[in-house]
């Protein structure tokens, strides 16, 4: 194998030796399906967008004081049928299955942001479900019960995993729901904190994810941060989160019990797009801390 080349169609800090896998400890899908988009499409490209953008990144993280671990396997991108959820849903629980199987904790590449579901579905086949802590941070609460007439869509993502029971949602970032969405939030008893009270006073979110008990599965729509910084998302939404802000979320995040989690909804088919770059930030860091 050639020491000094680089594979952009893998996760730039992955490794390419299957025989490490049993002392690995993440497993990385990408899932390009974006069949319920409802505004700008193309969150399709979004795994290998991540991919490309994490060639940017030195190998030491300044901000974290480490090099990042070669911890992570990059088994490429799962087989989606496009305008098919159901059938891609169970693509992706058999690539979870699998990778758990090894002892490994996945790392989604979205992908719209209903990939998450079957992954979650998975964790609750395996009885993990009703321990577990959603962290979701996002510019919109994904709680509605049906989007026009669809219950199997991103906007309705969050409330399918509500009905698998886990054990809590922490919702952060949120700058966008329905009156029908904020009233179900509060009468289920779901903690959120706006993307305005997180920029007033990141204290309160960071301090809601440390109360946290038990393992945690995290699940970052990229749109929570403002177009200013992810402009290449399909619903991008104004007065969101920076990248300094979503840096302290993702550590405190990372020092929990993290048994996987995802990044999605980077709608990026530019080489280079700061979508991508500040998604494959995310991922980078986790893979420094963790």
């Amino acid at each position: 194998m050639l020491l000094h080349t680089q594979n952009p169609l893998k996760f730039a800090f992955s490794t390419e030796d299957p025989d490490n896998i049993p002392e690995l400890s993440f497993g990385i899908i990408g899932v390009p399906f974006d069949s319920t988009a409802t505004y700008l499409p193309g969150t399709r490209f979004g795994p290998q967008a991540i991919r490309e953008a994490s060639y940017s990144f030195e190998s030491y993280n300044l901000r974290f004081s480490g090099n990042v671990k070669l911890n992570s396997f990059d088994f490429g991108d799962v087989n989606v049928s496009h305008g098919n959820f159901r059938s891609t849903s169970k693509f992706i629980r058999s690539s979870v299955s699998e990778i758990l199987e090894m002892g490994l904790k996945p790392i989604i590449l979205g992908g719209e942001h209903t990939v998450t579901l079957p992954v979650l579905e998975e964790f609750s086949e395996g009885g993990l479900i009703h321990d577990l802590t959603v962290i979701h941070i996002d510019a919109h609460m994904d709680m509605a019960d049906t989007y026009t007439g669809e219950r199997y869509s991103h906007a309705t993502v969050m409330r399918r995993v509500h009905e698998l029971q886990p054990s809590g949602i922490l919702q952060l970032g949120v700058r966008s729901a329905s009156e029908e969405e904020v009233e179900f939030v509060r009468e289920n008893g779901i903690e959120y904190h706006t993307a305005h009270e997180i920029m007033d006073n990141p204290e309160g979110a960071l301090r809601a994810i440390r109360r946290i008990r038990g393992p945690v599965y995290l699940s970052v729509d990229i749109d929570v941060l403002d177009p200013a910084y992810a402009p290449s998302v399909g619903n991008p939404t104004p007065c969101g989160l920076t990248p300094l802000i979503m840096e302290e979320l993702t550590a405190a995040a990372a020092e929990k019990e993290l048994l996987g989690f995802d990044v999605v909804e980077v709608a990026s088919g530019t080489r280079g797009d700061q979508t991508s770059i500040n998604a494959a930030k995310i991922i980078y860091d986790i893979l420094t801390i963790t």
